[in-house]
């Protein structure tokens, strides 16, 4: 039986790559992965190639790349990444060409890795936390919630997929834990006791491929994901065990986490505080068990760090 195409954009990053293996790894399941990627020669292109997939160039700026990449798939998963570019207009204008190139192809199935609009539990007036850029609370959020009418008002036949906090995020995003003057590792985040929904990268895109194989089960709906809500001590503690050493979990106001002036800060320091501020909504959109369904593997995150602690940069 021919199997059927499902179109990946961003197959080299964390959630594309994700859902590419996860195709890959089940040869029976009725599926092949069409990894869409800016750079066709870069090493996790070439794997994915040698692992079977097909590999092709498109740039999701390019309204006709994705067109191009999008004709002749039955499915495809779109995705953006803000942390390219910290700009809300571009990635709306990312999401609205996939809109375009699904509806173009005439696909049967697209998921769109989206967020909550965080305005409509804190608006513009609210001075709780700042209004960035304008006219948002947390862009990296509150844009993809923008664009989910793109795939609407198109009739593209889509699933709206509410991802997780990265617990690879403790590896390449700064975010682990810290030695401080003390000697000691403390892990900081702007959450008090509140728990943090979170998940390995990779399980995002093996849920996602347990949404693509339930077939229109979940077209039209909002679908949330998460391995575990966790607190911050709760994370500190596993951290502990994994390392062999203490970690301090550091609850930090979130005016404090948006001073600390990396790129993003002020953009992440809003969304931890939306994130505890609105606990039973955020991790109630998330249920574990809905999770568990669309991937049997989830991982907790003592397994995470298990596999990952040595990954994990703590100077």
């Amino acid at each position: 039986m021919e199997k059927k195409i499902i179109a990946v954009a961003g197959a080299t990053g964390a959630q594309g790559g994700g859902l590419a293996k996860a195709i890959l790894a089940d040869p029976t399941g009725g599926f092949a992965v069409r990894a869409l990627t800016r750079d066709v020669n870069s090493d996790k292109s070439k794997a994915l190639a040698k692992a079977g997939a097909e590999v092709v160039a498109a740039n999701v700026d390019d309204a006709a790349s994705m067109k191009k990449a999008f004709s002749g798939a039955d499915a495809a998963y779109c995705v953006t990444f803000f942390w390219d570019h910290f700009s809300p207009e571009r990635e709306k204008a990312q999401a609205r060409n996939m809109a375009e190139a699904a509806k173009d192809a005439g696909l049967k199935h697209v998921i769109w890795s989206t967020f909550e609009d965080t305005r409509k539990s804190i608006p513009l007036s609210d001075n709780r936390m700042p209004t960035l850029q304008g006219k948002y609370k947390v862009p990296h959020f509150d844009s993809k919630a923008e664009a989910n009418p793109y795939f609407t008002e198109l009739g593209v036949p889509v699933t709206f997929l509410l991802t997780s906090f990265y617990w690879d995020n403790l590896i390449h995003f700064g975010m682990g834990p810290k030695k401080g003057a003390d000697g000691k590792l403390a892990f900081t985040l702007p959450m008090g006791d509140k728990k943090l929904p979170g998940m390995a990268a990779s399980d995002i895109g093996a849920c996602a491929y347990g949404i693509f194989k339930r077939g229109a089960e979940f077209i039209g709906k909002s679908v949330g994901i998460a391995g575990e809500h966790l607190t911050g001590s709760q994370m500190a503690a596993e951290l502990a065990k994994a390392l062999g050493q203490e970690v301090v979990y550091n609850a930090v106001p979130p005016d404090v986490y948006r001073s600390f002036g990396f790129p993003g800060a002020d953009d992440m320091g809003n969304m931890f505080q939306f994130k505890a501020d609105f606990e039973s909504l955020y991790c109630g959109n998330r249920p574990l068990a809905l999770s568990r369904s669309l991937n049997p593997k989830l991982q907790t995150f003592a397994q995470w760090l298990a596999a990952n602690k040595d990954r994990i940069p703590l100077s």
